[in-house]
């Protein structure tokens, strides 16, 4: 719901004023300072999603956060590693570019690159028993980041299906979440609509 019940006045975007443009600005502020609770919601419809795996997609993804910082992983990093698997619910045939769509904004380049990819790159373990070539990621092999994906897959993503692992709750991880979420570093709505 609006929060002053304003509105722009337009059928067309091309018609659009500067007051127009003002409203939409104000809301889109009011709107963004809640964007932590949605990532907070949507992670919680992962619960109880076991999609066959040993553990449910929550588990995994707070088991993959958790491994990432008990390796000493910055913040920014083990963010990623929970969220990697956002995408599972409303991109089930691309969850990785989900994932990072939503990141984008927020993280650094070899992060984003790393949750886009990492789809393609988890494919190693499994893509034989698919019918599909498991060294897809090797079209990437002189990419930069190529062998920090190839990590990630191996040691947060790969590894975080243990039923018996002592994994972080959600909570342990919000207020990081929360901060990373009210950090713009990168968005050209970021400054059009502000």
């Amino acid at each position: 719901m609006s929060a002053n019940n304003s509105r722009a006045a337009f059928k067309h975007m091309a018609d659009g004023t500067a007051q127009d443009w003002t409203i939409i600005g104000g809301e889109l502020v009011a709107y963004r300072t809640s964007l932590a609770d949605r990532i907070l919601t949507h992670l919680k419809l992962l619960d109880g999603d076991f999609g066959g795996f040993p553990v449910d997609r929550l588990t995994h993804s707070l088991q993959c956060a958790t491994l990432a910082e008990a390796d000493g992983r910055d913040d920014e990093y083990v963010l990623c590693a929970l969220l990697h698997d956002i995408g599972d619910t409303l991109g089930s045939y691309d969850h990785a570019n989900v994932a990072a769509a939503i990141l984008r904004p927020f993280v650094s380049e070899e992060n984003h690159w790393m949750v886009q990819k990492h789809n393609l790159f988890q494919g190693f373990y499994f893509f034989e028993y698919r019918g599909v070539d498991p060294n897809l990621r090797d079209h990437f092999r002189d990419h930069r980041w190529y062998a920090r994906t190839i990590e990630f897959c191996e040691k947060y993503d790969g590894a975080a299906f243990d039923p018996a692992y002592p994994t972080q709750p959600l909570a342990h991880f919000e207020q990081r979440l929360r901060n990373m979420f009210a950090k713009l570093l990168h968005s050209p709505y970021g400054l059009a609509l502000t």
